[in-house]
């Protein structure tokens, strides 16, 4: 958990405008920091699941925030990923995004079948 000191910090070096708690770059920030202190802990204390499942609801919750703020403010995610050093997610291509031929498809597989069959000799 963070010092309210050290939270305070955050929120004055990531909001928006005066009196900004609550922002998506705020909520980031402080998500992040406190990761960073999970992970810390996670060091020396290895087998502490209950932090584990804590650090990972945590991340969870980052990755939303992220995706909101990308799809809202993408100008602000990016200078955000940078300041916080959050490496962006890989894009992952849709099913059917790139189409390729159905029968294109089945002769590798048919291929592949051939090559795995035991021949008799």
């Amino acid at each position: 958990m963070l010092e309210p000191k050290k939270k305070a910090q955050l929120i004055k070096k990531y909001q928006t405008h005066e009196g900004d708690t609550g922002s998506s770059e705020v909520q980031i920030a402080i998500l992040s920091a406190e990761i960073d202190e999970l992970i810390e802990h996670l060091k020396t204390h290895a087998k502490d699941h209950s932090s584990r499942r804590g650090l990972l609801r945590k991340v969870s919750a980052r990755r939303r925030l992220m995706r909101y703020l990308k799809k809202e403010n993408p100008e602000s995610y990016d200078v955000l990923t940078k300041k916080l050093k959050i490496k962006q997610p890989k894009l992952v291509a849709k099913p059917n995004a790139n189409p390729v031929a159905e029968e294109e498809i089945d002769e590798d597989i048919d291929l592949i079948e051939k090559e795995d069959e035991p021949t008799n000799a």
